[in-house]
């Protein structure tokens, strides 16, 4: 198969966790006879730095042109506490998911076993978590109307919605229901809001077709409590823009690293992959970011193509590092036995080269890696 990907490495520890990205997507390509051609975008700060856009023009001319997109993270600390900017990093990624009309975000979470130690919950409520949050990508407040009066003492945000970007994604949803555990829980705040009560209606009426899917409906502020009580109630997760960035943040603390959370916004056409985490600027350059939720963006990319050996190969991969401690030191209780960044990313991709066929102790490992990479 061949494919045009364009990678946007971005901003912070973006393009130290995108590289491991890559040398597992050259390993897989490798190993299963695929041709993706990847191209370099700049997106976020550093295209502010180098163009003065957060996004620019050919860097939209290349994901307008991609089957899909691959992108690091975006931020920096020099745009976040000045509320009087009016170029920001972040634009980048809205104008490119308003561009590309993606629409749905997807984000699987699923818990293991060597993180239950490091998640805050105990152990007890991590057994058999297994949930995927649709969150609707390019509606509601974040892309309302913004205005702030002429002597700033008065501001307002609107939050619109149709029953027709309401529907796209529920269909997704709900498909995806029919093929996990068929319940699907829609999480609003329909006491208070009228887009909410329009997301209820439109769910309310689409169920009818999923008579065999099991709807809840749930406040969101119960959703966040429940999330952390009872987190394996959870299957299918449907809701609005705004909720969805909180829910699907909070629910890195079930996993207990956000460096474990990959996800896909997908539209009609296109499909960009990132991780969920932001640019943590603390430790750009250190080596010490966890790769993984954005090698596992990359399984995601390769179902999105329907090359479900090839994703069902790299979750594999993760597995086995995990498995064998080769980890950053988000994961690993002793950071003395912590690898870096590039060293797991080294790991992951030589288990895909060897097709898996590897059975030896972390020091062998290490010892192997060192010698060939």
């Amino acid at each position: 198969m061949k494919k045009n990907i364009t990678i946007l490495p971005g901003d912070g520890i973006g393009p130290e966790v995108v590289s491991q990205a890559t040398k597992v997507m050259h390993a897989i390509n490798a190993y299963f006879g695929h041709d993706f051609i990847l191209q370099n975008g700049l997106i976020g700060a550093n295209a502010i730095d180098e163009t003065g856009s957060p996004l620019p023009d050919e860097t939209l001319d290349l994901c307008l042109n991609s089957d899909a997109i691959l992108l690091g993270s975006i931020g920096d600390p020099k745009y976040d506490n000045d509320p009087n900017l009016k170029v920001r990093p972040e634009q980048g990624l809205l104008k490119l998911r308003k561009s590309l009309q993606l629409f749905s975000n997807i984000r699987p979470v699923k818990t293991y076993d060597i993180l239950k130690g490091v998640s805050p919950l105990k152990e007890h409520l991590l057994e058999n978590v297994d949930m995927v949050i649709y969150r609707e990508l390019t509606g509601g407040i974040y892309f309302g109307d913004k205005v702030l009066s002429e002597d700033g003492s008065h501001a307002h945000d609107s939050c619109d919605y149709t029953t027709h970007e309401i529907s796209r994604i529920a269909y997704q949803a709900f498909e995806a229901a029919t093929l996990r555990r068929k319940k699907l829980t829609l999480i609003d705040k329909a006491n208070v809001l009228e887009t909410s009560r329009l997301w209820r209606r439109v769910i309310q009426d689409i169920s009818k077709e999923y008579p065999e899917v099991e709807v809840e409906y749930m406040y969101v502020d119960n959703a966040a409590m429940q999330m952390m009580l009872n987190p394996e109630n959870f299957d299918v997760v449907l809701t609005e823009n705004m909720f969805g960035d909180i829910i699907s943040d909070l629910s890195s603390v079930i996993t207990g690293s956000l460096g474990m959370l990959p996800s896909s916004s997908v539209g009609n056409n296109s499909a960009l992959f990132e991780p969920i985490h932001g640019s943590y600027p603390q430790a750009s350059g250190k080596d010490i970011a966890n790769p993984m939720a954005t090698i596992l963006s990359v399984a995601m990319m390769y179902e999105h193509f329907e090359l479900y050996e090839e994703a069902k190969t790299i979750r594999k991969a993760v597995d086995w590092a995990l498995e064998h401690k080769l980890a950053t030191e988000d994961i690993l209780k002793d950071k003395n036995e912590a690898s870096p960044c590039s060293k797991v990313g080294d790991s992951i991709a030589w288990f895909i080269e060897e097709g898996g066929k590897m059975e030896m102790n972390k020091d062998s490992i290490n010892l192997s890696l060192n010698c060939i990479i």
